[in-house]
């Protein structure tokens, strides 16, 4: 059982907020979400290991804060478990109508289990991911599907979706889905996965901005072009319109800069920042619409769309000072440390 010690609720969890939690509370809101999350990958590993009953260690995940489990999202392929539905139940010492606006739904994906179960379909994802293609993923249509199917049943009031690594890129698209056509859900990205190059690691400031710059060009040059040509030929080009519903939506980022996984998000948004200040505001609504890959898709035919470039987000940085190995930078669980030290920032550019 030692091994399995960041299983155990009572270990490993955000215990001391079985008893002061506070729903008004941004960090209590992010720390049930992120235990939610371990939840999911909780109930995956009690699967491959056969723990039931008392055995079991997921149920605390969310028990622990008056959730119930109301389906699980399984894969068609490994019959994994990616994903779950919880359903808040007030205590019955509390009505709704005197309580502090918890979420009736949360939707929660987990990350990449690095067990032989589950390894397979989990690598896949993540290259899908890697190469923008997570859309024709099993796992995001399941994924998508139960969140339809629980707003049509319930409503779209106070829903949550919530992810850790690939379970926050699927978490990402079923958001930007739903506020394409104005629903917009609360979501909480952890770790979200960057594909790009790790810019961030150059020391040299001045190397990293015209780096970013030259990029920008590229891909400012590249979506004129691709334009021009959709143009000349009657294709459609890019729909604009689709891209400004989003800005309403603004999802929780929640990066850790040692992650390599997730950093390149503090970069793009501070480069956006930077290019806006400077008066460079067509471009940077050019290059946050557009991406190199997307483009270069969009010119052969082939519908393709720059999911992580987001133009609103609030993005929550790990400032904790001690030293974050790899590993750790991107575990879920250093998001409900009580002495976690965050900054707060609010982009929203258009």
């Amino acid at each position: 059982m030692a091994s399995d010690r960041d299983q155990i609720f009572s270990l490993s969890g955000p215990i001391y907020l079985t008893t002061i939690l506070d729903w008004r509370n941004a960090s209590h809101r992010r720390s049930i979400a992120a235990s939610l999350v371990k939840g999911v990958s909780t109930l995956e590993r009690d699967r491959q290991q056969n723990r039931q009953g008392p055995h079991a260690l997921a149920q605390p995940w969310w028990e622990s804060f008056n959730f119930r489990l109301i389906q699980t999202l399984v894969d068609g392929k490994d019959r994994s478990i990616f994903g779950a539905i919880f359903q808040y139940k007030f205590p019955n010492y509390m009505s709704s109508h005197n309580y502090q606006n918890p979420p009736n739904y949360v939707i929660a994906f987990r990350g990449t289990i690095m067990k032989r179960k589950s390894i397979s379909q989990d690598l896949k994802l993540n290259l899908r991911i890697i190469v923008n293609r997570q859309c024709s993923s099993s796992r995001f249509s399941t994924g998508l599907q139960a969140v339809q199917n629980i707003i049509q049943n319930h409503g779209i009031s106070n829903i949550w979706l919530a992810g850790h690594s690939k379970g926050s890129a699927i978490a990402l698209i079923i958001g930007r889905d739903m506020a394409k056509i104005g629903i917009h859900l609360e979501t909480y990205l952890f770790n979200p996965p960057f594909a790009s190059l790790p810019i961030d690691k150059i020391n040299n400031d001045t190397l990293k901005h015209g780096i970013r710059c030259a990029h920008s060009l590229i891909t400012g040059g590249l979506a004129f072009t691709v334009n021009m040509m959709s143009t000349s030929t009657n294709r459609p080009s890019d729909n604009d319109d689709t891209f400004t519903k989003l800005c309403g939506w603004i999802p929780y980022l929640f990066v850790n800069p040692s992650d390599l996984i997730c950093s390149g998000y503090l970069g793009y948004f501070e480069h956006m920042e930077k290019m806006i200040e400077s008066g460079a505001d067509e471009m940077a609504r050019i290059v946050t619409r557009n991406s190199i890959r997307s483009i270069i898709a969009t010119a052969i035919g082939k519908e393709s769309e720059p999911s992580q470039n987001l133009p609103s987000a609030y993005v929550i940085t790990n400032l904790s000072p001690r030293p974050y190995p790899e590993k750790l930078a991107h575990g879920v669980s250093q998001w409900w440390t009580p002495d976690l030290r965050c900054n707060y920032k609010r982009y929203q550019f258009w």
